[in-house]
């Protein structure tokens, strides 16, 4: 059977208790997903791709593939998450057009930083990151975010 969402959620967060954990977790998973994005962004397209749009590229693919993703498993969480994907890709945008020629650079960099934080916080935690359990965790965590912040605004996820 599969899991719903609330399912999902508490899994994830039986092993994000520690404040300082939740901390560096507000701080990376955001900027991980970005740096995602950013370093897919940099992937050579096929002409019959690019020829489409410009904007057709590998960081759009894996974008409707994440919102695909939230989409089976909460209507509300994937409108939020769908915003938080285009703000990143806005930032990637931005980014490359500011920086050109960096973009890749710059996330592969912050991309591993952003992990050594993340794994320190699962040291102070005490427990193993969740997506070693199961690799959608790591779809699960920007999500879990997102739930706080639609309790704060009263929004049912």
């Amino acid at each position: 059977m599969a899991k719903n969402i609330q399912q999902w959620l508490d899994e994830y967060g039986s092993s994000h208790q520690n404040k300082t954990n939740k901390r560096i977790h507000w701080f990376c998973v955001p900027q991980i997903f970005w740096t995602v994005m950013a370093a897919l962004y940099v992937i050579p397209v096929p002409d019959a791709m690019s020829n489409i749009s410009p904007h057709f590229n590998w960081a759009v693919v894996m974008a409707v593939f994440s919102i695909l993703f939230y989409l089976r498993l909460s209507m509300s969480l994937t409108i939020g998450m769908t915003l938080f994907t285009i703000l990143c890709y806005a930032i990637v945008l931005w980014f490359e057009g500011t920086f050109t020629g960096y973009l890749l650079w710059f996330a592969g960099i912050w991309f591993v930083v952003l992990w050594v934080l993340q794994f320190y916080g699962h040291e102070v935690e005490g427990k193993k990151p969740s997506f070693f359990k199961d690799l959608q965790f790591l779809m699960i965590g920007p999500a879990w975010l997102m739930s706080f912040i639609y309790q704060k605004m009263n929004i049912k996820y």
